[in-house]
């Protein structure tokens, strides 16, 4: 257990709770059960979308890939396709003494699960989980205030892939999901986030409202990115913050919306209502972080 009771973060906020972010431990696990995936028993299942799939699909991804030390069992490439990027990622490769098989283009188009390959695929172990304990920590190791975003059902993996490279470039210190009625990381995820998911903390956990409770005794301030809230500029982000993005057709789920200190909100003037989850989230994202770094 973590003494961080020298760590004040807005005391005042939860006057009933403890201070430290880190007094307490979360209940969730790590975990690596694909099972609750979605798309896992259904009859229209895509491969892509599968979390028990290692592949990691295209070139930026396996580059940051091999960035991260997660182990590889092999490397398939284009046959005939040895120039540009391609050349050097195998050269990396070789240097690791990681398997590099060249195959024709067909077999290359069923490793990618019909996603965009760029004529590389990587066949790596599945992305390990880690707890919400992790993520916190991570915040403490960097001396940081915690940037933590939640992303309630989401269910698309692009938009998911989109929000966790988002949520990376600009320092977020992890991702927290659900376990069911959402996307895990896919290699379609992986490839959305143009590798983004090899540097990026990832929990999955049972319950996104208990979840919540438990980041706001550690004096963590959450905020619901939903319609008819503040908007976003008008938001002070100077502390520990948790963003919440909801699914794109219904948006923050009721019970996560009502535990969520501030519901906060992009002004729209044009004709359209709302913006895509990802697209809001680049928004929100980087202006929470703006606001933690002002002094």
């Amino acid at each position: 257990m973590r003494d961080n009771n020298n760590k004040n973060y807005n005391k005042s906020r939860h006057p009933a709770k403890k201070d430290s972010y880190g007094s307490r431990d979360f209940k969730e696990r790590r975990s690596t059960d694909s099972a609750e995936s979605i798309g896992a028993d259904s009859t229209n299942f895509d491969p892509a979308a599968d979390e028990s799939n290692g592949a990691v699909v295209g070139r930026n991804a396996v580059r940051e890939l091999l960035k991260s030390g997660r182990p590889i069992d092999k490397i398939f490439v284009r046959r005939g396709d040895r120039e540009g990027s391609i050349t050097v990622l195998v050269a990396q490769a070789i240097e690791r003494k990681i398997p590099v098989l060249e195959v024709e283009r067909q077999k290359l188009d069923a490793y990618a699960c019909g996603l965009p390959h760029q004529g590389i695929v990587a066949m790596a172990a599945q992305k390990e989980y880690c707890t919400v304990e992790d993520i916190l920590a991570i915040a403490e190791e960097r001396g940081e205030m915690p940037l933590i975003i939640i992303a309630d059902g989401i269910n698309d993996p692009n938009n998911l892939g989109a929000m966790i490279r988002c949520a990376e470039g600009a320092g977020a210190h992890g991702i927290i999901i659900p376990k069911r009625h959402a996307v895990g990381v896919s290699p379609a995820v992986t490839k959305a986030s143009a590798g983004a998911v090899e540097h990026m903390a990832i929990a999955k956990v049972t319950n996104l409202a208990s979840t919540i409770e438990e980041l706001k005794e550690r004096g963590i301030w959450t905020y619901a990115a939903e319609a008819g809230g503040t908007p976003y500029y008008d938001v002070d982000y100077r502390n520990p913050c948790a963003l919440v993005f909801g699914s794109e057709g219904e948006g923050v789920s009721r019970l996560v919306k009502e535990r969520c200190d501030f519901i906060v909100s992009i002004p729209m003037y044009g004709h359209v209502n709302s913006l895509n989850v990802s697209t809001a989230s680049a928004v929100i994202i980087n202006e929470a972080k703006r606001g933690q770094m002002k002094k």
